[in-house]
């Protein structure tokens, strides 16, 4: 029996493993150049916008919370068709979160929805670019026009991604970024802030490196010595050492490979299920440039279950992204009721991930098809030997 098919798996090649060794046999493992240096790189995809990299995404959204403000009494808006991170970071700042629905087919936060859920107490309305495919970030900034509240893009899944000509990292006014090993890059766990909002930025980087504050002209008693430091803000270690910095510099510069061997492998997708009935491929604006970190389709009439058991069986390793954040019992323990949001909830019944990352293979992806389209005739395609 082979391995399962995996849904998404990372890309390590040996010039990744050198740029680790090369770290850990220099004077710096933790906070050193190659941080610096990462976050450079980065800005080069964010349109220059500034980074803050930090230990993980869960800590990116924590991150940029906490620089944006968000504390008790204050609202964050967000989608439910998301990880349940981009809420419960914001619950850990003492925030409360208001759900807001997603449109039909590319399954962001829809922009009527997050008007309609903005109030006076909003510190934060959270896009999320699900999949991959940017949300409609003119029209959320239209939705929050009159609102104090900024506007945060969880792009956890869209990193390299374009929207109306413009790189995701630039369209909001804090981004988040995931490198957990089935995105689009990895720094094995990781992570970024990026922000063209300098006092934004400084918060963030305060934030992320447990508040402290070194700089001597922010001091409020710069004449200890030069060892001084002094924490005007609570913060957490949220750093992100030399060693993953420089992994994801070098995953980084095949960033653009990446997207295009998904791109392919989405395009042949699309051709192969364009006439399978009881499936529907995800759809595309055509102001978008998705980064595709999943390949999510719907199976029609009530048969995703049935689906998914039949692929898995078969060594196909397909998921489920995401349960409804409000589902959870610790939101629903908290009186957020099902219904809420029905667009995201029937999207949920239905939503399937293929396998799709860069080492898929041709062959790899049509045992995928196969079993897909035995699965969708009631039987279990035989896994591969």
């Amino acid at each position: 029996m082979t391995a399962m098919l995996p849904y998404g798996r990372q890309s390590v090649t040996d010039d990744d493993v050198a740029a680790v060794v090369a770290t850990l046999r220099s004077d710096w493992l933790t906070t050193g150049p190659q941080v610096d240096a990462f976050e450079a790189d980065l800005a080069g995809w964010t349109g220059g916008a500034g980074c803050a990299a930090v230990a993980n995404g869960t800590a990116a959204l924590h991150v940029a919370y906490a620089a944006a403000g968000v504390g008790p009494g204050d609202e964050v808006v967000v989608p439910p068709m998301t990880f349940v991170a981009t809420a419960s970071s914001a619950v850990a700042l003492g925030a409360r979160i208001v759900f807001a629905d997603v449109e039909d087919e590319t399954f962001t936060l829809d922009p009527a929805a997050a008007a309609a859920a903005t109030t006076a107490r909003t510190k934060v309305v959270a896009a999320v670019d699900y999949a991959g495919h940017p949300a409609d970030y003119d029209a959320l900034r239209a939705a929050l026009a009159g609102s104090d509240a900024l506007l945060l893009a969880d792009a956890a899944h869209s990193i390299g991604a374009g929207y109306r000509g413009r790189p995701v990292g630039s369209l909001a006014d804090l981004t988040t970024f995931s490198f957990f090993p089935t995105k689009n890059l990895t720094t094995a766990e990781g992570g970024a802030v990026a922000t063209a909002d300098p006092e934004l930025l400084k918060r963030a980087r305060r934030f992320r490196n447990i508040g402290l504050v070194r700089e001597r002209a922010a001091l409020r008693t710069p004449d200890e010595g030069g060892w001084h430091q002094e924490v005007h803000e609570f913060g957490l270690n949220y750093r992100l050492p030399d060693v993953l910095c420089a992994l994801g510099r070098s995953q980084l510069r095949r960033l653009g490979d990446f997207l295009a061997a998904r791109a392919r492998l989405v395009a042949r997708y699309d051709e192969a299920l364009a006439d399978l009935d009881g499936v529907l491929p995800p759809a595309r604006r055509s102001w978008a440039a998705p980064a595709w970190h999943l390949y999510p389709v719907r199976i029609l009439d009530g048969r995703r279950r049935e689906v998914y058991d039949r692929m898995r069986a078969a060594g196909i390793g397909v998921q489920v992204n995401y349960l409804p954040v409000h589902w959870h019992p610790v939101f629903a323990d908290l009186g957020y009721r099902r219904g809420s949001c029905p667009v995201a909830e029937s999207f949920y019944t239905q939503q399937l991930s293929l396998p799709l990352y860069p080492g898929l293979t041709d062959a790899d992806q049509d045992r995928v098809i196969d079993a897909l389209g035995a699965a969708l005739r009631g039987v279990t395609a035989p896994a591969a030997a």
